[in-house]
């Protein structure tokens, strides 16, 4: 009753807000720009609404404002109540307002809904609150301001218990928009506080309960529009091991050996891993898992637990803090899992682990798994997801690939554009379903070190590759499966659509048609007489028989969903909806009607409701049919609508006379051609159409939870299919790879060798075909008695494409693809490292030789006999005395010390002198004798004009032809004369010292004499 007596005094003073807004635009910009205005923006410590909105508002502000204004029709009218500024300033007394004057703490309101929104921002003080309000979400006080801005949407202000506070907010279909600029783009905490009304039957009417249902961070995404299909969206905990003392080890070596626990997991598919590394691995770790989130326990404290933080922060991950020290429930601490649920990445290989018992997580494991499950639940609440057991990963199964060689290499990302655009997975890429592709992703950023496994994937590429036209079959059924890994991890948290169910059915045959497809292909070879090897088919029958049968589960979905003409995706319906609606909201007709999602005959209740439903809309029409006829009006319709409730709707005025003059119709309204009717027998009617049609909803909706229920007691047996074919997927996309780009299968071994004939650089070798261009591909070996190759030769030469290269063929035969080259084998590397490429770090006082030494003495600590290293360009940035010493000192310890598989390309050609080099053998002498020397040349031809010839030979070049690049570049003329000038003198002066390759290989060779 006080909100009636509310706006009806507000309507004798003036147009409502709403309406005042419509018809006048400038509303808003009134409010912003009176003295009381800016005087409360002083107040509250914000900056002046002048200053953080332009004085021209775009059509989309002044929309999402009168939206906003507008929002309160529908909610709590006692709790809201706007009033225009210059009516409220009129009615204000004197005394008023010096009161307000000397305020110094102005009094919060205390409405209902201002009490709740103030209880939650002082709950939630890290988050941005944003608070259901009918078909809005707003924020309101000092934050609405920050809310403003970050959104680019029109602040304003309300009064609430003679208070003006600050607001902002925006339509209920908007919502996903604008999580992902506060979540993805600026990082925000939101906090979702959702309405749900007091009784249901009343609605709005019967008032609503608030709470924060969810926190949404960049880490706990599940189904939002925004999150990326191709990416694993992973949330890490980091926790060292509890046991440490941090501070203790800040100067010493001791803490690059620092246990530390990783636990991540991609809230949106479930996949939950474990992992046990030291402090020096941290960065390779982040790199390669590359969360979206990093979760820290903000209990711990030191200053050597800003190390961590220090290199949490440079690989540039957003960090969170545990807000609470509560722990998790017990049922969450859950162990690893065992041998036959293991990791995605290597269904192949686990027959070989079947029987063996499951390790325990190590201690500072199991921190992290519990920090990150506290994580959960501070965050998700009533969308926290049913955890499975975590997969723990361990070192020794997989290639260890330093962060700078993620980056140097271009492996998931371009260096020059962002994104994938120039990387190795743009390249390869040629899955197609987004669960494989990020399946790829993480089978490129860690690659296997395990020979059965490796075969395993080879076995199933050259399978397919041999097959063509199976293989196109294939990945033309693939083409219709859908994210049954996402689709079920909705269902497991209670969301979903009835489109995901229609998705998992399909998917679910898609998975029945690959089997039947490959049960073809070993039946026709039958037919023709062909003999069968079992050594092929090895691989993809192991797959094939692990593959779950769902046809049950397919077909009752198929029985409850009725036909479609094409499949809806689940994009497709939801796009419109805010997250975490109900799937089952449809926009219906005022009476209810709409295109059911269950069929009537999938349940006795539905198929009963669904025959009272016709029976009532037969009657409907018999009725509509009977006034017709006898009022003589056949214009006459039976209908409903929001505003005018049920009605009978006369489209011709000369149609009306007779239902004028009767009893049974009352009139409702009338415009020039068409005039309404109140009919109490239609009313009655249509109330039992729309009790029944509500029924219906119901029944749909229950019998939507319980296909949702039985997807989700398939869930294990789904993933583990869904897994299958993500493995199908990657390596028939190795295999449509090698038959375009004529890649071969290379042969992986235990040892140290590596021989690859005509070798080329996928990336590189694309792009110059793209312009019509061939690439020169180069040979490489590594034996026992060269080990190092030092490589010269002129700028733009292909050096650095060389030692590239090198890496990413030993990369692509150990995640299981064929390799771009003639031939290739491959002994297994535990570790690549590289040192490419020149850059600085000013943000934190690293020049560009200071991060060049950072990663040249990471590799000299950490590489491994069975590791590759490649490094280029050691040395430069500094003066030559001092970069030749330190490249000599490099190649003597990665050959003495390290003993890897290296290539060292180098400008320094002094360099060949102190290693011993022989011109005859191209080899280094003495303790240098496993160095191998290589070269790349510039062909000069007439006219002045060259060419670059990229192809490798034996023997050191000592002209690197740098006058010849910057004549390329376009180097002005003149100076270019000036250093052709300045190089033949320094050449000359060089002659006169020709003498001292001699003192430069005594010198290497009594060095080396020295230390041992």
């Amino acid at each position: 009753m006080k909100g009636k007596q509310l706006a009806s005094k507000e309507s004798k003073d003036g147009p409502s807000p709403s309406e005042e807004n419509v018809d006048n635009p400038s509303f808003l910009k009134e409010r912003e720009h009176s003295p009381k205005a800016d005087s409360l923006v002083q107040e509250t410590g914000d900056t002046p609404l002048a200053s953080q909105q332009s004085h021209g508002t775009t059509a989309t502000q002044e929309t999402a404002a009168a939206d906003t204004v507008g929002s309160h029709a529908q909610t709590d009218s006692q709790e809201e109540v706007f009033t225009p500024v210059k009516k409220r300033r009129k009615r204000q007394s004197k005394a008023q307002s010096a009161a307000a004057a000397v305020s110094t703490e102005p009094t919060l309101p205390s409405t209902p809904l201002a009490n709740e929104i103030l209880d939650n921002l002082t709950r939630y003080p890290h988050c941005i609150l944003l608070t259901r309000v009918g078909q809005f979400y707003e924020s309101y006080f000092d934050q609405a301001a920050d809310v403003a801005r970050l959104l680019n949407i029109k602040l304003t202000q309300k009064t609430w218990g003679g208070q003006r506070i600050l607001m902002c907010g925006f339509p209920l279909m908007h919502l996903n928009k604008y999580l992902k600029v506060l979540v993805q783009e600026h990082n925000r905490f939101v906090a979702m506080c959702e309405e749900f009304p007091r009784d249901p039957a009343l609605g709005a009417k019967g008032g609503f309960d608030r709470r924060v249902v969810r926190i949404v961070t960049p880490g706990t995404l599940i189904d939002e529009p925004f999150l990326v299909p191709y990416e694993n969206n992973y949330l890490l905990s980091v926790v060292p091991a509890p046991s440490s003392d941090l501070a203790e080890s800040e100067a010493s070596s001791s803490l690059a050996s620092l246990p530390i626990g990783l636990a991540w997991i991609d809230v949106s598919t479930g996949e939950f891993y474990t992992k046990s590394t030291v402090f020096s691995g941290l960065r390779d770790e982040l790199v390669r898992i590359s969360p979206k989130e990093v979760v820290l326990d903000q209990r711990l404290s030191g200053d050597g637990v800003q190390h961590i933080r220090d290199a949490i922060a440079e690989e540039g991950f957003f960090v969170s803090c545990l807000p609470s020290p509560e722990e998790p429930p017990t049922d969450d601490v859950i162990g690893v899992t065992s041998a036959s649920q293991a990791s995605p990445d290597d269904l192949t290989g686990i027959q070989l682990t079947d029987g063996l018992l499951p390790v325990p997580l190590s201690e500072e494991e199991t921190k992290a798994v519990e920090l990150l499950t506290a994580f959960m639940h501070t965050n998700l609440m009533e969308h926290m997801p049913s955890l499975t057991s975590p997969t723990r990963e361990v070192s020794s199964g997989r290639m260890q690939i330093d962060s700078h060689t993620v980056k140097a290499l271009e492996i998931r990302e371009g260096l020059r554009e962002g994104g994938t655009t120039g990387s190795l997975l743009s390249v390869i890429k040629r899955t197609v379903t987004t669960s494989g592709t990020r399946l790829l992703a993480r089978w490129l950023c860690s690659p296997s070190t395990s020979l059965v496994e490796i075969n395993a994937r080879q076995s199933l590429v050259a399978f397919f590759h041999e097959r063509p036209y199976l293989r196109q079959d294939l990945v033309q059924v693939l083409r219709d499966a859908g994210d049954a890994t996402r689709i079920v991890q909705k269902f497991m948290l209670g969301r979903g659509s009835p489109s995901d169910l229609f998705a998992i059915c399909t998917t679910v045959d898609v998975w029945a048609s690959i089997k039947d497809r490959i049960a073809m292909e070993r039946k026709m070879l039958q037919q023709e007489g062909v003999a069968v090897d079992e050594s092929q088919w090895t691989s993809i029958d192991a797959l094939m028989s692990r593959l779950g049968d769902l046809s049950s589960l397919a077909q009752r979905i198929r029985m409850a969903l009725p036909q479609r003409e094409g499949a809806i995706s689940s994009e497709e319906t939801t796009e419109d909806l805010p997250t975490g609606s109900s799937p089952l909201q449809i926009a219906r007709n005022p009476l209810g009607i709409a295109d059911w999602s269950i069929n009537p005959e999938f349940s006795v209740h539905l198929t009963q409701l669904h025959t009272a439903l016709n029976k009532l809309l037969e009657k409907k029409d018999r009725l509509e049919h009977r006034l017709q006829t006898t009022y003589d009006a056949p214009s006459l319709t039976l209908r409903a609508s929001p505003g005018q409730g049920m009605h009978v709707h006369v489209a011709r005025k000369n149609h009306a006379y007779k239902l004028k003059s009767s009893e049974e119709f009352a009139p409702i309204s009338e415009s020039g051609s068409t005039c309404l009717f109140f009919n109490k027998e239609w009313a009655q009617l249509a109330a039992k159409i729309c009790e029944t049609t509500f029924a219906i909803s119901v029944a749909e909706k229950e019998a939507f939870g319980q296909l949702r229920h039985e997807v989700t007691m398939h869930a294990s047996t789904i993933r583990r299919n869904a897994r299958i074919m993500d493995e199908l997927d990657v390596t028939l996309a190795f295999a449509n790879l090698a038959a375009t780009m004529h890649f071969v299968r290379p042969i992986v071994t235990e040892g140290t060798s590596y021989h690859v004939v005509n070798g080329r650089h996928p990336t590189v070798e694309l792009g110059l075909l793209t312009s019509g261009r061939g690439f020169t591909p180069n040979t490489v070996t590594f034996t026992p008695d060269s080990r190092l190759h030092v490589i010269t030769g002129p700028n733009m030469a292909g050096k650095s494409t060389l030692l590239r290269q090198t890496a990413l063929i030993a990369i692509l035969a150990q995640t299981g693809s064929f390799v771009p080259a003639d031939y290739a084998e491959v002994g297994i590397v535990d570790r690549v490292f590289s040192r490419i490429g020149a850059k600085d770090d000013l943000f934190r006082d690293r020049s560009t030789f200071m991060v060049e030494m950072l990663e040249a003495g990471d590799i000299l600590r950490r590489a491994t006999p069975n590791s590759l290293v490649i490094m280029d360009e050691v040395g430069r940035g500094t003066t030559v005395e001092d970069g030749l010493a330190i490249a000599f000192a490099t190649a003597h310890h990665l050959l003495a010390v390290n003993g890897c598989r290296a290539m060292f390309a180098t400008h320094f050609h002094e360099l060949a002198d102190m290693l011993g080099y022989d011109p005859i053998t191209h080899k280094g002498q003495g303790p240098f004798s496993d160095i191998a020397f290589y070269c790349t040349d510039v062909d000069e031809i007439e006219d002045g004009y060259f060419t670059y010839s990229h192809r490798l030979r034996p023997g050191v070049n000592r002209d690197s032809h740098g006058l010849k690049v910057a004549h390329l570049a376009g180097m002005p003329e003149e100076a270019l004369q000036v250093a052709r000038t300045a190089l033949s003198w320094l050449k000359a002066r060089s002659a006169e010292r020709a003498g001292r390759a001699d003192g430069l290989r005594n010198l290497g060779q009594a060095l080396v004499t020295d230390r041992t």
